[in-house]
This record gives C-alpha cells, sequence and structure tokens, in this order.
C-alpha cells in the first residue's frame, strides 16, 4: 500500500520557539514600524495568518494586503536567516524525532514530508539546523511561502506528490502527525488522517475530541509511530 506521510514541522519535530519569536519582532517592526508587544499561538498557524492577526492585535497603521504580507515574510527569512546560529543553542529537535523519521523513511512505498506555517526557506532551516531534513521529501511538501491554510496545502500536496501522471493520494493513504489541535481539523478538511502526538498545548482529550484516533506520548518509540501509522492507514 503506498502512503503519504506529512509531519507538522513546529513543536511535533522540533522546537525553534524562541528563535522564531525574535525574528517575527524583527520582522514585524520592519514592515509596519511598530513593535510587537501581542503575539499569537503558533500552532496549527501559517507566518501568513499570523501576520494579519499580528496587525489586528497590534493596532498598527500599516494597510495588512498582500503586498504587505510579501515583504514581511521576505524580512522574516531574513531576520531568521540571520539567526540561524541562534537554533542549536537555544532551539531542539524533540526527543526521538530522528529515529521516528528514519523508521517512517524505511518504510516501503512511503513518501515522507512536511506541511509547515513557515516558509520554505526558513522550514528547511529549521529542520537542517538539527539534522533533520534528509529523511524528507521537501520538494513535495506544504509551506507557509503562500497564503493558503494548511488544509488546502495538505490538499495539493495529496494530488501532486506522487508526481505528474500519477493517481493523488487518496485520504486513507494520508497522515498527517501533528502535536496542534488546530491542524487536525486542518487534515480531516484536507483529506488526511490525523495522528496526534502529545509534544504541544493540546491534551489528549482534546485530540481525540478534534477527530484523533492514534495518539502518541512523544516521539520517542519509532515503533509507536509507524504501528500508528499502520493503524490508521490500515484497509
Amino acid at each position: 500500500m503506498s502512503r503519504l506521510v506529512l509531519w507538522n514541522v513546529d513543536y511535533t519535530l522540533l522546537d525553534a520557539g524562541r528563535v522564531m519569536r525574535a525574528a517575527y519582532a524583527e520582522a514585524f517592526e520592519k514592515v509596519t514600524g511598530e513593535p510587537l508587544v501581542y503575539l499569537t499561538s503558533f500552532e496549527g498557524r501559517t507566518d501568513s495568518e499570523m501576520f494579519f492577526e499580528f496587525c489586528a492585535r497590534n493596532d498598527t497603521d500599516a494597510e495588512p494586503d498582500a503586498a504587505t504580507l510579501e515583504r514581511f515574510l521576505t524580512e522574516l527569512e531574513g531576520a531568521f536567516v540571520r539567526r540561524e546560529d541562534e537554533l542549536r543553542d537555544k532551539g531542539r529537535a524533540m526527543d526521538g524525532a530522528q529515529a521516528a523519521l528514519g523508521a517512517v523513511a524505511a518504510m516501503p512505498d512511503t513518501v515522507q514530508t512536511v506541511v509547515s506555517g513557515s516558509t520554505r526557506a526558513t522550514a528547511t532551516a529549521k529542520l537542517r539546523a538539527f539534522g533533520l531534513d534528509p529523511y524528507l521529501d521537501l520538494s513535495v511538501g506544504g509551506f507557509g511561502s503562500v497564503n493558503y491554510p494548511k488544509s488546502s496545502l495538505i490538499q495539493s500536496i495529496r494530488l501532486h506528490a506522487a508526481g505528474e501522471g500519477a493517481r493523488a493520494y487518496t485520504e486513507r493513504e494520508t497522515v498527517f502527525i501533528t502535536n496542534a489541535f488546530a491542524d487536525v481539523r486542518a487534515a480531516i478538511i484536507g483529506g488526511a488522517v490525523p495522528v496526534g502526538v502529545l509534544t504541544g498545548s493540546a491534551t489528549e482529550g482534546r485530540l481525540r475530541e478534534a477527530g484523533v484516533t492514534e495518539v502518541l506520548k512523544d516521539l520517542t518509540d519509532a515503533h509507536a509511530v509507524t504501528r500508528a501509522i499502520h493503524q490508521v492507514t490500515a484497509v
């Protein structure tokens, strides 16, 4: 059976929150001329979605249109690149992340990539910093470089990940592994089966209430990760 395994990046595979907060603040002030005083939750959000909420919560005079968003994303990438050296000091890969990715990569007929709220360049830099990128086909990933919700990114990956002319991955063949409550809804709308990981703020009960049937405590048991994937894709 062919499988498409999608991973959320932040707080599922790694934690770069301290570095990202500084990069958001720098980029926001450069684009709007105002300090970023009020943040918003990162979990399950794209950088595009967060920018518009930043503008609303911080009462800025900047016009939150497509052109301003593009400038923000460009400045954000630059701000993050300037902080890449800080990642290993202030960030970390989640326990077991590398072994879990390796185990999934070894599954037959499986394509493995990410659905990230960050832009392609930022997400790639984060994964590369902790040696996670070799296990992933980032050429078919979904990123916050475009102003679409994660559900649309998931749907697009399903349609195109198998290559030109190949059939789309079905919902039963597609898995989205995430810690974020909002991502569970994105998975269901986008046509993927969600698998929950308790590495964020969402409780097991809340994830199950949203529609998750398989919940992992963390990624330290690589066999449990592959077993969960087998369970939710079993016909």
